[in-house]
Parts: C-alpha cells; structure tokens; sequence
C-alpha cells in the first residue's frame, strides 16, 4: 500500500517542536506533502531537511516567513519539479511535483484571500494559470496513463457539509460562489477526482481538516475542509481508506492520510 500524507504545518519549525518528527516517526508515510513551511533553504537544520528515513525537497517562497511547500519522501524519485511555469506564483513557493514510474505526487499550497481584496483578485489569477497547469497535467495523463496525485491546502471548501458554518461563510473568501465553481469544474468537466469524497460521501464534522484560532473553533469542532487528496481516475479508484489524525495538533490544520493500492 502507499500511504501519502498532506498536512498545512503553519511552520515548518512550529510543526517540529509540536511533535511532527515522532508522529512521521510512526506512521511512516511513503510521501509526506507539506504545505506554509514558512521558511528559508539556509534556515533549513538537518532534522527538518531529511528526517530519519526520508529525503526531503522543498520550494521556498522568496518572501521570508512566508508560503512554500515541501515534501518527505521514504523513496526516491527520479525527477522533482517546483513550480508550475507562473513567475507571479512560482516566487510564492507553491507547487512541487514528484515523479516517478507511472507516478506523480505534487505538494501544492493554493492562496487564501481572506486578508483583502488585493489577495482575493490574486487568488483567482492564481486559479485560472493553475486550471491551465490543471489541463496540462490531465493531457499527459490521457496520454501516457501517468497518474496524478495533488495533496494539499486548496483553501476552497467545496459545498455546504465541508464546513460547519457555511450560511454564515457565503461571502467569505474560501467559500465564494465562484471559488466553489472552480473546484466543481475542476471535479467534474476535467474529471478530478475528491479523493476522501469518493470513499465517504456522506462524511460531515469529521471530515474537516481547518480550524480557525479564533473563538474557540478547535474546541467546538467549528471547521473546514480545505485540505484535499485529488487525483487522475486511475489511482483515485485505488484509494482505501482515509484518515484525518486529530489526536495532536501540529498546526492549525489537520494532516490527512490516503492509502493506495499502489506500489512506487
């Protein structure tokens, strides 16, 4: 079975201290995707660069403190990509992608708009080079059968059970009606595939991965799932089971696990 984990660590170096190294330790996901590692390579000590077991490979934002994504692989892979062919997005650190034999996992960090309108008209220029990145990704797929994973923090909840408060949420960034458009094109007309979804349908409260800092939201389960595993058909069908693991926190998010019959 392949076990893939994604998990927004809001800091890479908060994550640690909370406890991330050992939990890696002992469910030894083959792939661990990261997203908002908020950190600079030069920055990067040893334990967070390569934990036991894993090689480690990352995409920093040029900010400082700021974005970025990264993966922990248990295997090797013969190639890893960053970015998607955008400079306005590329400097944010956003994408990298893995590749192996008939395989690809990719760690991507999609922009919240929550901090303003300047940041939400960036969202959707985001959204539409990452729709055509999106396409891109399918053709090969269709053409050479190469299967796609994309774990991450797609900070779009896509309807009303991924979210407690969703009347309350209609004109809040991350659960706009054109945000929630996107991702339904991105699920049905280019035929992606939610992968937690399509083994639990029907999954409510215990399927959110976010929870706000503010009000208590943690304690009173008042969350999001914006954390997604999306996938080519092939390997979605694939999928076994899913876990979200809440027993300790190591950010604000979640770290949401997929196993695949699938072997690198």
């Amino acid at each position: 079975m392949l076990r893939i984990t994604s998990l927004n660590v809001n800091g890479i170096r908060s994550a640690f201290r909370k406890g991330l190294g050992p939990w890696l330790a002992q469910t030894r996901p083959d792939a661990a995707c990261l997203q908002e590692i908020k950190i600079q390579d030069s920055d990067l000590a040893e334990d967070l660069r390569h934990p036991e077991g894993y090689s480690g490979h990352f995409h920093h934002a040029e900010k400082k403190g700021y974005s970025g994504v990264g993966l922990y692989l248990a295997r090797d892979a013969e190639a890893v990509t960053p970015g998607m062919g955008c400079p306005e997005f590329d400097a944010e650190g956003r994408i990298l992608r893995a590749d192996w034999p008939g395989l690809s996992i990719v760690s991507t960090y999609l922009p919240s708009g929550s901090s303003g309108d300047e940041r939400q008209s960036a969202k959707y220029r985001f959204l539409d080079h990452y729709e055509g990145w999106l396409a891109g990704l399918m053709d090969e797929h269709r053409q050479s059968g190469r299967e796609f994973i994309l774990c991450g923090d797609w900070n779009i909840a896509h309807k009303e059970i991924d979210l407690k408060n969703w009347k309350g949420n209609l004109k809040n960034s991350g659960f706009l009606p054109e945000e929630r458009a996107w991702l339904s094109k991105v699920l049905g007309d280019m035929g992606w595939v939610d992968v937690y979804r399509r083994l639990y349908p029907e999954a409510g409260e215990e399927a959110y991965t976010w929870w706000s800092n503010r009000g208590q939201a943690w304690a009173k389960n008042v969350g999001w799932r914006i954390d997604y595993q999306i996938a080519t058909p092939g390997i979605a069908a694939r999928a076994r089971s899913a876990s979200i693991y809440k027993d300790e926190r190591f950010s604000d998010h979640a770290p949401l696990t997929i196993e695949y019959d699938w072997t690198l």
